[in-house]
């Protein structure tokens, strides 16, 4: 069984893309400034599972382009929706098996950059991840209203049920 952390940024990732059905490419990518536009949020979380998961945790880059293209201060772009859904998706489930093996222990350990042991956890790395996705689950949400869009999914879904509070 997954950590109980995991299981939350499972639940977390789907209540992401519960907030993209129905979503047009063209919608997607619309800019209203400063704010980058959604199919650039679904690059950059992308980014940033590939970035943890993949590079820090196994010293691998699964698609460079994403690593280049979606980063922490990249330069906005208007990317085509499947290609950066299609890159998540990918790059998730190669995250999922690292992922389902953390103990908590593991989530403890310094996350280790150019050689270098930081003051950062994987644990923390995970916190981060999952309050990002809401971050931006927030963000896109607010785009598709300026979009005109209806009938939006209320957050935060089914939590009871899906991904209820568990101990370690």
């Amino acid at each position: 069984m997954p950590h109980p952390l995991v299981d939350q940024l499972r639940f977390t990732r789907n209540e992401f893309q519960r907030g993209l059905v129905g979503l047009s490419d063209e919608d997607a990518r619309r800019r209203f400034l400063p704010m980058n536009c959604i199919s650039w949020n679904v690059g950059h979380l992308a980014w940033q599972e590939q970035q943890y998961w993949l590079w820090y945790a196994q010293g691998r880059t699964l698609l460079p382009a994403i690593r280049k293209q979606f980063a922490y201060g990249a330069p906005a772009s208007t990317p085509p929706l499947e290609e950066v859904r299609s890159a998540w998706q990918e790059i998730t489930l190669a995250s999922n098996p690292w992922l389902d093996s953390l103990a908590t222990d593991d989530l403890l350990k310094p996350v280790v950059r150019n050689g270098q042991p930081t003051d950062r956890s994987y644990g923390s790395l995970l916190q981060r991840v999952i309050y990002h996705y809401w971050y931006h689950t927030g963000e896109n949400m607010a785009i598709r209203q300026m979009l005109g869009h209806t009938d939006l999914p209320e957050y935060v879904g089914d939590i009871d049920r899906e991904a209820p509070y568990r101990p370690e």
